[in-house]
């Protein structure tokens, strides 16, 4: 099953764009600012979450469109069965809430990890091993969710959870130790869950990394850099007892909120942050890699590639397109020429992107 029609209406610089006929390598060819990652971005939104970007909905409208937006795609199995139509929307009305539809029907965001595993990888993606421990949790947590559908449902009650127990600390009066023992329950419930699906997206990952050893790509060894409980009542337990310290911190500071991703390249063993941005980039891809293979072995799987060729030296490549080929998954890939695809131009879907307009080459 892949996608197999895509259309957008009003999102971002996009008035009206279909994309049909897709293939196994699909390519988005235009001038920076055309609307190439625009596309990429629509498609992200057909899986639970913000998308790749992960701007708010009202920023996704078009500038001078009806208020709201519109994404649609088919998904067609292989097998002769009835296609599967997905969807996604805002309404002009209500500009901040996302509504989602499958086969007609409303359901919700979480839904659609049900039907598709999306991943991508983009330029803003390059400074993850630089970055926060924040967006390096985020990272592991999208990956992890195209994987588990149910990986979303954890991590948002986890962080509303998070976000009630954080503002009873920080009152002036001391909190119900009631209400505080039932908040901390869905903490434990949803946290260890959460820190559950990052250790077994750790270990698939790990797993097809070293299967790949050797190869052109720098390997990169995960782990996860946690303080935090692994067991549900253990993690009650921790929470309970930090409430004094957590009071004075006036924040909660055990839980998987706390987590990061270790990422150390081998060979040298040196921590990712500490290597060239050359060196950065290459685990970046073999993680993307890595979780594209592992995402197809469930369900049908996309991966969203904005402007990887172009920083490819021919080798790495030709190793790339191979890759992918072998991963089974749909892949969406921009460029601003067709020269970095001249490998995959005989098997690919083209299409060129200019001021939000897409025309089929």
């Amino acid at each position: 099953m892949s996608l197999d029609r895509i259309s957008l209406s009003d999102f971002r610089n996009h008035a009206v764009s279909t994309l049909d006929e897709t293939a196994r390598f699909n390519l988005l060819v235009g001038e920076n600012g055309a609307g190439k990652t625009n596309i990429l971005e629509a498609i992200s939104l057909l899986a639970p979450g913000r998308g790749l970007r992960r701007a708010a909905l009202p920023d996704m409208v078009r500038s001078t469109g009806s208020g709201g937006f519109t994404i649609g795609a088919r998904l067609s199995p292989s097998d002769g069965q009835e296609p599967v139509q997905i969807g996604t929307q805002v309404d002009p009305a209500r500009p901040g809430r996302r509504r989602v539809r499958i086969n007609g029907a409303e359901a919700s965001a979480v839904a659609l990890g049900e039907w598709l595993a999306i991943g991508w990888l983009t330029p803003a993606m390059d400074g993850i091993f630089t970055g926060s421990a924040g967006d390096r949790r985020r990272f592991m947590d999208r990956m992890a969710l195209a994987l588990d559908p149910m990986h979303a449902r954890h991590a948002a009650r986890y962080e509303n959870a998070l976000r009630e127990r954080n503002r009873l600390l920080a009152d002036d009066t001391a909190p119900d130790p009631t209400w505080m023992d039932g908040i901390e329950a869905q903490m434990a419930s949803h946290g260890s869950a959460l820190a559950q699906g990052r250790a077994r997206l750790v270990g698939a990952l790990t797993e097809t990394l070293e299967n790949h050893a050797g190869g052109p790509f720098a390997q990169p060894m995960l782990a996860i850099d946690t303080q935090s409980p692994f067991d549900e009542d253990e993690l009650r337990v921790a929470l309970r007892s930090g409430r004094m310290h957590d009071r004075r911190a006036g924040r909660t500071l055990t839980g998987p909120h706390r987590d990061d991703l270790s990422v150390i390249m081998a060979g040298k063993d040196v921590p990712a942050q500490q290597c060239s941005t050359g060196e950065q980039k290459a685990m970046l891809i073999a993680i993307t890699l890595a979780h594209g293979e592992r995402a197809a072995q469930g369900r049908p799987g996309v991966l969203l590639l904005d402007e990887v060729a172009a920083h490819l030296d021919p080798v790495r490549r030709t190793a790339l397109f191979e890759r992918l080929r072998a991963t089974g998954v749909q892949v969406w890939m921009t460029g601003t020429e067709r020269a970095p695809f001249e490998g995959i131009l005989g098997e690919a879907a083209t299409w060129r992107v200019a001021d939000g307009d897409v025309q089929r080459i």
